[in-house]
């Protein structure tokens, strides 16, 4: 196993290190001088050439990067011009409220998705069966800002049952039952796409287990069926299913990016949709390759739990 976590961690290397070309050239081919918008109605031509060279854009494409890819390996994300303090920081202080946010999420998508899928493969062709796939679909295709609009118009602006935006109440409230009632919309919207899609793909793997001989074997012998289906079949169904989770929890995290915005949550994602309307590239940067790495991270533990439950993947 630890040769195999290993084997896992070097892989990511070359990972991360596209991601850090995908961005910094990203941002390098965006129109228009950074050095200009972050100065503003104070861009004189000479203020400008001297924002620049302290911030090294008068050095050619290639040299920008490797500084700032030496500044990333040290620890050092630079700083926000916009925010006057260091990059590493705000985005710690923001990650905080996403990691609330996306966490709930790909809790409930996790746990409602399987929990349908199983049902469904149970009951396979019967009442529920079909009424978890209507609903699953219905849910599949209803894009997750679009939802969270509209639960904002209903729970928040006509019934009055939930706060419309932010993460605490601006008056009083700071403790966790004002945190929950702000989470409630957005996690849930933000759950629900990839809930559906959890719901499908894990009654695809119950139902290809359901048919292999050890759970006849099982029925034979006379186990209980709530049994077969908790405790053996799913089980085994899990190692198709948990790289499923892996997939959903980077569309939880980066659909995070614009139900923050539609509910004014104060995470990672809406610190980067106001970083790039302000040219903060040094802000922009960072974030994208903090989130990034959270990502291949979490994704390298959903492979280790994988090979755990089944060992012939570490072969």
């Amino acid at each position: 196993m630890g040769g195999y976590i290993l084997k896992r961690l070097l892989s990511a290397v070359p990972v991360l290190l596209g991601i850090t070309v995908i961005v910094f050239l990203i941002m390098a081919m965006i129109p228009g001088d950074p050095a200009t918008a972050i100065l503003g109605s104070y861009a004189t031509p000479e203020n400008v050439e001297r924002l620049n060279r302290h911030l090294g854009l008068d050095e050619p494409l290639w040299r920008q990067y490797f500084i700032w890819l030496g500044n990333l390996l040290q620890g050092d994300f630079g700083r926000s011009f916009a925010l006057n303090r260091p990059v590493l920081d705000e985005i710690l202080d923001r990650f905080s409220a996403t990691l609330i946010l996306a966490g709930t999420a790909f809790v409930l998508c996790s746990l409602l998705g399987i929990l349908a899928g199983v049902v469904s493969a149970a009951r396979q062709y019967g009442l529920a069966d079909k009424a978890i796939t209507f609903v699953v679909i219905l849910g599949i295709s209803v894009p997750s800002f679009f939802l969270g609009m509209m639960m904002i118009l209903l729970f928040a602006v006509q019934l009055r049952w939930l706060p419309v935006s932010g993460m605490y109440s601006i008056w009083g409230g700071g403790d966790l039952p004002d945190l929950i009632r702000h989470l409630t919309m957005p996690a849930f919207a933000l759950s629900v796409v990839a809930t559906g899609v959890i719901a499908r793909l894990s009654r695809g793997a119950m139902l290809e287990v359901l048919r292999q001989d050890f759970i006849r074997t099982a029925r034979a012998k006379g186990v209980h069926e709530r049994r077969v289906i908790w405790g053996h079949a799913l089980r085994a169904a899990m190692v198709s299913i948990i790289p499923v989770l892996g997939i959903q929890a980077g569309f939880v995290l980066s659909g995070a990016v614009y139900i923050e915005m539609v509910f004014q949550w104060p995470g990672v994602g809406r610190m980067l949709v106001d970083a790039i309307l302000k040219r903060d590239i040094l802000l922009v940067q960072g974030g994208v390759v903090f989130v990034a790495a959270c990502y291949v991270g979490f994704n390298i533990v959903v492979d280790v739990a994988q090979s755990w439950l089944d060992p012939r993947i570490r072969t």
